[in-house]
């Protein structure tokens, strides 16, 4: 005798979060969404990413636009620079501190402007500051002050605004590496 059907398994639904989790976990969702698709992203997409109903998204922010601006609040925060930057070897050679840090410095620049590029106009404001100096960055030349010609704090503003000026896609036909950059930088271009 045939065995009866197997009745379809549940959907699994999405643990419970504090509203700050839930949140965080939402905007980690949306941001690669928001890079390939721009504001023209779904609920339903927004939903399916992160793992929950699209009901979830709407009780976590008013609306789409406030999911939004959190979302680019968040891809904009220095903090997970910061932190990478720390994380850099302190036992490597100094250019290879840098060079690392370039890395690092390139790979937000790209992935901003990747965001920022499909975002509309009316989210330009938001993105209007100056740019603030990078505590990390500068530790990283403090420690080698008899190799320096300049202040730490100036030396890392001088590497971060050749790294935009040399990576940025609307700047920089093809990107220079972070070796070229960090020699250019210490040692200029002369011969």
């Amino acid at each position: 005798m045939p065995s009866a059907p197997a009745a379809p398994s549940p959907t699994k639904r999405a643990s419970a979060l504090p509203p700050e989790e839930r949140r965080a976990a939402i905007i980690a969702a949306v941001l690669p969404l928001l890079a390939e698709h721009g504001e023209s992203v779904t609920s339903r997409q927004i939903a399916c990413a992160a793992g929950i109903a699209e009901g979830t998204v709407f009780r976590a922010f008013a609306d789409k636009d406030e999911l939004l601006d959190a979302a680019l609040a968040t891809a904009l925060d220095q903090q997970p620079l910061e932190e990478a930057l720390q994380a850099i070897e302190p036992e490597l050679p100094f250019e290879s501190r840098l060079v690392a840090a370039t890395e690092l410095i390139q790979r937000r620049v790209v992935d901003v402007w990747t965001l920022v590029s499909h975002l509309s106009s009316k989210r330009y404001e938001q993105m209007r500051r100056p740019m603030t100096d990078s505590p990390a960055l500068t530790a990283i030349f403090a420690a080698e002050p008899d190799l320096l010609r300049v202040e730490p704090v100036e030396a890392a503003r001088m590497l971060r605004a050749l790294t935009l000026a040399l990576t940025h896609p609307m700047m920089a036909g093809t990107p220079s590496s972070a070796d070229e950059i960090v020699r250019a930088v210490l040692h200029g271009v002369a011969r």
